[in-house]
This record gives structure tokens, C-alpha cells and sequence, in this order.
């Protein structure tokens, strides 16, 4: 059987086709059928399969990592209670608003105890965060470097946070010219004229956080 045999077939009378054409046409037929078979069908389940096999090794691990977590469940909460433990440490650090004005008096008898002359103690605007608000005081004062270092030593061991921003300190002459030494040229015994701003903090009251009350009470202190 040759090519222009198979242009000779009667598709009318297959039955007596040479059993080689048969074949070819037999295994023609399979091929389309497993084609359109795979075309419609498999290649969507195999598609199917993938994105299922996908999943599965998502949800793995998932569960690997759900069970290292509660694996050290744990050790999770004490370490949680001890964060609780030092936030509520730092937070009975921070006075109420009621408590501020004492503070801020404290903070001043303190310096005049420690001898520093003041010609401006100012407690600025307060700047709200999450759930404090932090108290800026400009400061200028006449002491000696001793005297000035003892104060910042005394502030930091008030039962209550205050910190010092920025400082300045500069002889009375320097300070006329607008300059500024790092060290008093003569000695800890010199006066010298001081600028600073401390920063001090308050816990915000329940209303001041849902109502933005720290805003009013801005502007009255």
C-alpha cells in the first residue's frame, strides 16, 4: 500500500479498506479522541490538581507554624506578662494631669536646691503621642558647671521621667557674644549662664484619648 492508494479509499466503504489503512485510521481516531479528551478534560484536572497540591502545602505550613506557636505558647505568655509588668512600671512613672503642676514645681525647687539662678523656667506645649503627652521646659539659668551637673543628676533620680534634650552653657561673656563652650574655661567655680530644655511626660486621661482632650489641655497649660 502506497500514498495513492490511500487517495483511492471509499470513506463510504471502510469496511473494505486494506486492514494497514484501518489501522492508520483506528489509531488516527484514538489520537483525536485522547487529544479533545486531555484538550477538555485532563488539562483542566491536572490545572485542578496543581493548584490543590498548592493549597495542601500552604495549610502545611500553616500548621507547622500554628504548632511551633503553641508549641511555646508558654513561654509566649510569661513573656507578655513581664512586657505588661514593665509597661506598667513606666506608666506609674507618668503623673495625670493633675499630677503635672506638682512635678513641674518639683523640677524647679530642685534647681533653685542644686543653686541654679533662674531667669526663665517656661513649661512649653505639650505634644500628644499614642498615649502620653511629652511636657518641653525651656530653662535659663545662672550656676556653675558643678552645680548645674548636680541638678541634672537630680532630676534623673525624681520618682517621675525627665530627661534633658539640649543644653547650652556658656560664661556671662560668651554668652553676651551669642556663643557657647562645651566646659567652663575656669574651672566647676565660674558661673556660667545655662540653656536648656527639659522634657517631661504625662499619661493621658481616658476622656483626653477617645475625646482628643490633650489638645484643650495645650492650650490651658
Amino acid at each position: 500500500m502506497n500514498l495513492s492508494d490511500l487517495s483511492n479509499l471509499d470513506f463510504s466503504n471502510t469496511g473494505n479498506w486494506p486492514w494497514l489503512a484501518k489501522t492508520i485510521a483506528v489509531l488516527v481516531v484514538i489520537a483525536a479522541v485522547a487529544g479533545a479528551g486531555y484538550w477538555f478534560f485532563t488539562q483542566h484536572q491536572l490545572e485542578e490538581l496543581q493548584q490543590v497540591r498548592q493549597a495542601e502545602q500552604q495549610l502545611r505550613t500553616e500548621f507547622v507554624q500554628k504548632q511551633q506557636v503553641m508549641a511555646n505558647l508558654d513561654a509566649y505568655r510569661a513573656q507578655i506578662e513581664q512586657m505588661q509588668k514593665s509597661l506598667d512600671t513606666l506608666l506609674r512613672q507618668l503623673p495625670t494631669r493633675t499630677e503635672m503642676p506638682d512635678l513641674i514645681d518639683n523640677i524647679s525647687n530642685t534647681g533653685r536646691r542644686n543653686g541654679l539662678d533662674f531667669s526663665l523656667f517656661q513649661p512649653q506645649n505639650e505634644q500628644q503621642q499614642e498615649f502620653y503627652a511629652a511636657k518641653p521646659i525651656a530653662i535659663r539659668a545662672r550656676a556653675t558647671y558643678h552645680q548645674f551637673g548636680a541638678f541634672i543628676s537630680s532630676i534623673g533620680a525624681l520618682s517621675r521621667i525627665v530627661t534633658l534634650e539640649k543644653a547650652s552653657l556658656a560664661d556671662e561673656q560668651q554668652a553676651a557674644r551669642g556663643r557657647s563652650a562645651t566646659a567652663p574655661a575656669g574651672g566647676d567655680t565660674k558661673p556660667l549662664v545655662i540653656e536648656a530644655t527639659l522634657q517631661t511626660y504625662r499619661y493621658l486621661d481616658a476622656d483626653e484619648v477617645a475625646g482628643g482632650g490633650a489638645a484643650q489641655g495645650s492650650a490651658r497649660n
